[in-house]
Protein backbone atom coordinates (compact mmCIF):
# COMPACT_ATOMS: atom_id res chain seq x y z
CA UNK A 1 0.00 0.00 0.00
CA UNK A 2 1.32 3.52 -0.89
CA UNK A 3 2.28 5.93 1.75
CA UNK A 4 -0.09 9.05 2.26
CA UNK A 5 2.29 11.99 3.94
CA UNK A 6 1.15 15.16 2.17
CA UNK A 7 -1.42 15.72 -1.06
CA UNK A 8 -1.71 18.97 -3.17
CA UNK A 9 -4.20 17.84 -5.47
CA UNK A 10 -7.17 18.99 -7.89
CA UNK A 11 -10.51 18.57 -5.88
CA UNK A 12 -13.51 17.49 -7.46
CA UNK A 13 -16.63 19.17 -5.85
CA UNK A 14 -19.43 16.24 -5.15
CA UNK A 15 -22.23 18.50 -3.31
CA UNK A 16 -24.68 15.48 -2.97
CA UNK A 17 -25.10 13.45 0.94
CA UNK A 18 -25.71 9.75 1.08
CA UNK A 19 -23.50 8.75 -1.75
CA UNK A 20 -23.76 4.97 -0.99
CA UNK A 21 -21.16 2.47 -2.36
CA UNK A 22 -23.33 1.43 -5.09
CA UNK A 23 -23.18 5.24 -6.46
CA UNK A 24 -19.54 4.61 -6.12
CA UNK A 25 -18.94 1.50 -7.54
CA UNK A 26 -22.36 -0.52 -8.82
CA UNK A 27 -23.02 -3.91 -8.11
CA UNK A 28 -22.54 -4.83 -11.52
CA UNK A 29 -19.14 -4.51 -11.28
CA UNK A 30 -18.18 -6.30 -7.96
CA UNK A 31 -17.58 -9.68 -9.62
CA UNK A 32 -13.43 -8.55 -9.28
CA UNK A 33 -11.01 -9.39 -6.58
CA UNK A 34 -8.93 -7.37 -8.07
CA UNK A 35 -8.27 -3.60 -7.04
CA UNK A 36 -7.28 -2.42 -10.31
CA UNK A 37 -9.39 -1.28 -13.21
CA UNK A 38 -12.25 -0.34 -11.52
CA UNK A 39 -11.51 3.24 -12.10
CA UNK A 40 -12.65 4.09 -15.20
CA UNK A 41 -16.42 2.32 -13.58
CA UNK A 42 -16.18 4.94 -10.66
CA UNK A 43 -19.85 6.63 -10.14
CA UNK A 44 -20.78 4.64 -13.15
CA UNK A 45 -24.41 5.28 -13.34
CA UNK A 46 -23.51 9.21 -13.15
CA UNK A 47 -20.35 9.15 -15.08
CA UNK A 48 -22.01 8.11 -18.16
CA UNK A 49 -25.04 8.07 -20.18
CA UNK A 50 -27.41 4.80 -21.37
CA UNK A 51 -25.49 4.68 -24.30
CA UNK A 52 -22.21 4.50 -23.05
CA UNK A 53 -20.80 8.02 -23.54
CA UNK A 54 -19.96 10.28 -20.85
CA UNK A 55 -22.15 12.69 -19.35
CA UNK A 56 -20.73 15.69 -19.98
CA UNK A 57 -22.52 17.77 -17.04
CA UNK A 58 -20.92 15.09 -14.17
CA UNK A 59 -18.13 16.58 -11.88
CA UNK A 60 -15.49 13.97 -13.00
CA UNK A 61 -15.88 14.44 -16.71
CA UNK A 62 -15.00 17.82 -16.94
CA UNK A 63 -11.61 18.66 -18.49
CA UNK A 64 -10.96 20.96 -15.07
CA UNK A 65 -11.53 17.77 -12.89
CA UNK A 66 -10.29 14.50 -15.01
CA UNK A 67 -6.55 14.28 -12.60
CA UNK A 68 -8.39 14.47 -9.34
CA UNK A 69 -6.72 13.81 -6.42
CA UNK A 70 -9.23 14.90 -4.09
CA UNK A 71 -13.38 14.80 -3.25
CA UNK A 72 -14.98 17.55 -1.51
CA UNK A 73 -18.58 15.76 -0.63
CA UNK A 74 -21.73 15.96 1.65
CA UNK A 75 -22.68 14.55 4.31
CA UNK A 76 -22.60 10.58 5.00
CA UNK A 77 -20.13 9.54 2.17
CA UNK A 78 -19.61 6.12 1.30
CA UNK A 79 -22.71 4.52 3.14
CA UNK A 80 -24.97 1.89 2.05
CA UNK A 81 -23.30 -1.87 1.91
CA UNK A 82 -19.62 -2.72 2.96
CA UNK A 83 -17.82 -3.32 -0.53
CA UNK A 84 -14.25 -2.89 -0.24
CA UNK A 85 -14.57 -2.36 -3.96
CA UNK A 86 -15.45 1.19 -3.17
CA UNK A 87 -12.46 2.15 -2.12
CA UNK A 88 -10.50 0.40 -4.64
CA UNK A 89 -12.74 2.27 -7.33
CA UNK A 90 -11.87 5.57 -6.00
CA UNK A 91 -8.11 5.02 -5.53
CA UNK A 92 -7.67 3.27 -9.47
CA UNK A 93 -9.23 6.39 -10.38
CA UNK A 94 -6.54 8.68 -8.62
CA UNK A 95 -8.58 9.89 -5.67
CA UNK A 96 -6.28 9.58 -2.59
CA UNK A 97 -8.62 11.31 0.00
CA UNK A 98 -11.87 12.59 1.01
CA UNK A 99 -13.55 15.65 2.65
CA UNK A 100 -16.75 15.31 4.09
CA UNK A 101 -18.39 16.23 7.13
CA UNK A 102 -19.62 12.49 7.78
CA UNK A 103 -18.46 8.58 6.83
CA UNK A 104 -20.58 5.57 6.81
CA UNK A 105 -17.74 3.65 9.54
CA UNK A 106 -17.22 0.56 7.46
CA UNK A 107 -16.46 2.60 4.23
CA UNK A 108 -14.19 5.07 6.49
CA UNK A 109 -12.16 2.30 7.69
CA UNK A 110 -11.72 0.36 4.60
CA UNK A 111 -10.13 3.51 3.39
CA UNK A 112 -7.26 3.48 5.69
CA UNK A 113 -6.99 -0.33 4.91
CA UNK A 114 -6.51 0.96 0.88
CA UNK A 115 -4.53 4.17 1.21
CA UNK A 116 -6.98 6.83 1.10
CA UNK A 117 -7.75 9.24 3.55
CA UNK A 118 -11.08 10.39 4.83
CA UNK A 119 -11.17 13.72 6.46
CA UNK A 120 -13.90 14.80 8.74
CA UNK A 121 -14.69 18.52 8.99
CA UNK A 122 -17.37 20.65 10.39
CA UNK A 123 -20.23 21.32 7.35
CA UNK A 124 -19.00 25.00 7.06
CA UNK A 125 -15.68 24.13 6.77
CA UNK A 126 -16.23 21.55 4.00
CA UNK A 127 -18.76 23.97 2.52
CA UNK A 128 -15.60 26.33 2.22
CA UNK A 129 -13.14 23.74 0.43
CA UNK A 130 -15.88 23.33 -1.79
CA UNK A 131 -16.27 26.52 -2.93
CA UNK A 132 -12.69 26.66 -3.48
CA UNK A 133 -13.14 22.79 -5.31
CA UNK A 134 -15.45 24.64 -7.40
CA UNK A 135 -12.93 27.02 -8.87
CA UNK A 136 -11.37 23.93 -10.89
CA UNK A 137 -7.87 23.10 -11.48
CA UNK A 138 -6.73 26.42 -10.89
CA UNK A 139 -7.90 25.69 -7.27
CA UNK A 140 -5.39 23.26 -5.32
CA UNK A 141 -5.86 21.86 -1.73
CA UNK A 142 -3.41 20.28 0.44
CA UNK A 143 -3.83 17.93 2.72
CA UNK A 144 -1.35 16.82 4.91
CA UNK A 145 -1.74 13.83 7.41
CA UNK A 146 1.41 14.65 9.59
CA UNK A 147 0.07 17.97 10.51
CA UNK A 148 -3.37 16.68 10.20
CA UNK A 149 -4.31 19.83 8.20
CA UNK A 150 -6.26 20.84 4.94
CA UNK A 151 -4.66 24.11 3.60
CA UNK A 152 -7.55 25.57 0.99
CA UNK A 153 -6.80 27.64 -1.96
CA UNK A 154 -6.46 31.07 -0.06
CA UNK A 155 -4.14 29.43 2.36
CA UNK A 156 -6.91 28.73 5.50
CA UNK A 157 -5.94 25.88 7.42
CA UNK A 158 -8.33 23.55 8.67
CA UNK A 159 -7.60 21.09 11.31
CA UNK A 160 -9.04 17.41 11.33
CA UNK A 161 -8.49 14.78 13.76
CA UNK A 162 -7.12 11.19 12.77
CA UNK A 163 -7.08 7.97 15.04
CA UNK A 164 -3.05 7.31 16.28
CA UNK A 165 -3.07 4.10 14.69
CA UNK A 166 -4.97 4.49 11.65
CA UNK A 167 -2.56 7.37 11.01
CA UNK A 168 0.47 5.79 11.88
CA UNK A 169 -0.77 2.85 9.27
CA UNK A 170 -1.54 5.20 6.64
CA UNK A 171 1.68 7.63 6.99
CA UNK A 172 3.66 4.01 6.60
CA UNK A 173 1.77 2.58 4.09
CA UNK A 174 0.62 -0.92 6.28
CA UNK A 175 -2.49 -2.65 5.58
CA UNK A 176 -3.27 -5.59 7.09
CA UNK A 177 -0.76 -7.48 5.47
CA UNK A 178 1.88 -5.00 6.30
CA UNK A 179 1.17 -5.13 9.68
CA UNK A 180 1.25 -8.67 10.26
CA UNK A 181 4.84 -8.46 8.06
CA UNK A 182 6.43 -5.53 10.53
CA UNK A 183 6.19 -8.73 13.03
CA UNK A 184 7.67 -11.39 11.03
CA UNK A 185 10.87 -11.39 12.78
CA UNK A 186 8.87 -11.94 16.41
CA UNK A 187 6.82 -14.75 14.53
CA UNK A 188 9.84 -16.52 13.19
CA UNK A 189 11.36 -16.18 16.68
CA UNK A 190 8.67 -17.63 18.25
CA UNK A 191 8.22 -20.72 15.35
CA UNK A 192 11.53 -21.35 16.17
CA UNK A 193 11.37 -21.75 19.91
CA UNK A 194 8.29 -23.55 19.52
CA UNK A 195 10.04 -26.59 17.85
CA UNK A 196 12.56 -26.44 19.90
CA UNK A 197 10.21 -26.94 22.77
CA UNK A 198 7.47 -28.82 20.99
CA UNK A 199 8.99 -30.71 18.15
CA UNK A 200 6.13 -32.97 18.12
CA UNK A 201 3.72 -30.34 17.14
Amino acid sequence: MDKFETLTGIAAPLPLINIDTDMIIPKQFLKTIKRSGLGVNLFDEMRYNDDGSENENFVLNKPAYRDAEIIVAGDNFGCGSSREHAPWALLDFGIRAVIAPSFADIFYNNCFKNGILPVVLPQEQVDALMKDAENGANARLTVDLESQTVTGADGTTYAFEVDAFKKHCLLNGLDDIGLTQEKAPSIAAFEARMTQERPWV
